[in-house]
């Protein structure tokens, strides 16, 4: 082996393992998202505009606000009022004025954001089991666990 090999050999790839794990994460998000855009694209949607659709689903008729919406998304979107333009000039969203206060627009799924939805059930769901389904159910939970503690508030972590 020669001395350049030996150098090589012993360098690390990432100045700590923190560093590599979240390399990793990143890519992995990435691959995910890159997945769900090519599902998501042959129905005309965005992951963005999905998970809106998701959020009203869940919302039931009642609806949410525009403010409530921006809450619970995966990904934050500055301007989620064009983002329901678009959704609303499609036909999958409503938005009306509260009568209580004026001031509040409620935004609800429309009958057609809840078909396209139901059509997108089973192609989504099969590609979540595409790219996770190799990992058992306990190992999927435990990842779960895992993510969730690493979104907590870092707090008092300790910088080696």
């Amino acid at each position: 082996m020669t001395r350049l090999q030996k150098e090589i050999q012993q360098k690390k790839p990432f100045e700590s393992l923190e560093a590599e794990v979240f390399l990793s994460l990143e890519r992995t998000a990435d691959q995910l998202l890159r997945r769900a855009e090519a599902e998501l694209k042959t129905h005309g949607l965005s992951p963005t505009q999905y998970n809106v659709l998701r959020i009203l689903r869940g919302a039931g008729p009642a609806g949410l606000a525009c403010s409530q919406i921006a809450e619970r998304m995966v990904t934050r979107d500055p301007d989620i009022t064009r983002l329901l333009d678009r959704l609303e000039h499609r036909g999958l969203v409503r938005r009306a004025r509260e009568l209580k206060d004026r001031r509040v627009i409620m935004v609800r799924i429309s009958p057609h954001g809840l078909q396209l939805l139901k059509r997108l059930d089973g192609p989504i769901r099969r590609m979540h089991c595409r790219s996770l389904g190799r990992l058992q159910k306990s190992r999927l939970r435990l990842l779960v666990q895992l993510l969730d503690q690493i979104r907590e508030e870092p707090g008092n972590a300790t910088v080696p």
